[in-house]
């Protein structure tokens, strides 16, 4: 088990979906239940994920919950790019928020590639 609160990883992708929340915040009504919602689903599953792999009993399940962590990050960055093309999203934001999800994904695949040596 690890200690979740020191955990970088999973530090970064709270704080994302934290930005992802407030990006999303202003998005119109009609999008509620659409883009909204998934953005922030696919958000809140990557921290989580993190969580629950650094609650397992072994180094196997937790590589397999950040893989679960590093597909709920393409998501979003697919419905991010969608809102922007969609002119939900500004460009700014749209780059912010991507390459914090690039840090994620690069610290996802290192993690997971450490944990595969053990």
């Amino acid at each position: 088990m690890h200690n979740l609160k020191e955990l970088k990883i999973w530090n970064k992708a709270i704080d994302l979906t934290v930005d992802v929340y407030k990006a999303t915040a202003n998005f119109p009504s009609d999008e509620r239940f659409g883009l909204t919602s998934q953005s922030r689903r696919s958000a809140v599953s990557i921290p989580s994920n993190i969580a629950e792999g650094a609650g397992r009993n072994s180094n196997k399940e937790f590589n397999n919950f950040l893989g679960i962590a590093n597909g709920s990050s393409y998501e979003l960055q697919t419905q991010l790019v969608i809102s922007n093309k969609l002119n939900l999203l500004s460009n700014d934001l749209l780059d912010d928020l991507l390459k914090q999800i690039d840090e994620v994904q690069k610290m996802t695949f290192a993690f997971q590639k450490m944990l595969s040596n053990k």
